[in-house]
């Protein structure tokens, strides 16, 4: 699984970054981004809330080849 943020959607909401931190940061330009391209499987529960949460659907998830 590897998400992904889609910058002209995202509002820099940062529901993403308390659910999961260890994959998203907000950062100073008031966005959000994805600092673990490649996480490991475990935070998988905690990326697919992050998409479920976020108020703009900005985060996408590409599967991992």
């Amino acid at each position: 699984m590897k998400p992904k943020i889609n910058a002209e959607e995202c509002i820099g909401d940062g529901i993403c970054e308390e659910i999961c931190p260890e994959v998203f940061e907000l950062r100073d330009d008031g966005l959000a981004y994805v600092i673990d391209e490649d996480p490991p499987e475990n935070l998988n529960d905690k990326i697919e809330e992050s998409v479920e949460e976020c108020p703009t659907s900005a985060i996408i998830i590409e599967d991992a080849e």
